[in-house]
C-alpha cells in the first residue's frame, strides 16, 4: 500500500518526464511521417488510424508539458531522432521499436512517485499513457504480421 507521507520526488519526476517527453514528441511526428508515407494497397488503409495515433501522442505530449510546468520544471524542446523508411514493413518495425522505448521511459517516471496524492495522480496518468500506447503497439504488430 502506498504511504501518503512519502512525497513525490519533484526533481527526479521532472527529469524523467523530460526524458519521456523528447520521445513522446517523436511519437507524434513518427506516426504522422509513417501515415503520410505508407505505400501498398493493403497498408495504405492504416494511414487514417496512424494519424489518429499521432493526434493522441501529441495530446499526451501536451499533458507531459503541463505536468512538468506544474512541478516548476522547464519542458524540453529536444525531439528524439526521426527516421524515414521507404518500405511499410521497415516503417512498422521502426514505429514498434520507438514506441516500446517511449513506453519504457513513461513507465520509468512512476519510479519517482511516492504515496501522496500528487504522486498517485502522476502515476495514474502515466499508467493511462502506457495502456494507450501499448494498445497502439499491438495494433502495429497485428498489421506487421498481416
Amino acid at each position: 500500500m502506498a504511504d501518503p507521507n512519502e512525497p513525490l520526488d519533484r526533481e527526479k519526476a521532472v527529469k524523467r518526464l523530460n526524458d519521456a517527453l523528447r520521445l513522446q514528441y517523436r511519437s507524434g511526428l513518427a506516426y504522422s511521417l509513417v501515415a503520410g508515407s505508407l505505400t501498398g494497397f493493403e497498408i495504405v488503409a492504416l494511414s487514417t488510424q496512424l494519424y489518429d495515433f499521432a493526434a493522441a501522442e501529441l495530446d499526451d505530449a501536451r499533458r507531459l508539458v503541463e505536468k512538468i510546468v506544474a512541478l516548476d520544471g522547464e519542458p524540453t524542446t529536444t525531439v528524439a531522432k526521426l527516421e524515414f523508411h521507404q518500405t511499410s514493413k521497415k516503417a512498422m518495425e521502426w514505429l514498434i521499436e520507438t514506441e516500446r522505448e517511449c513506453i519504457d521511459a513513461v513507465a520509468f517516471v512512476i519510479d519517482a512517485t511516492g504515496g501522496d496524492a500528487e504522486s498517485e495522480a502522476l502515476e495514474h496518468r502515466m499508467e493511462h499513457m502506457i495502456m494507450r500506447k501499448q494498445e497502439q503497439v499491438e495494433a502495429l504488430e497485428r498489421a506487421r504480421r498481416g
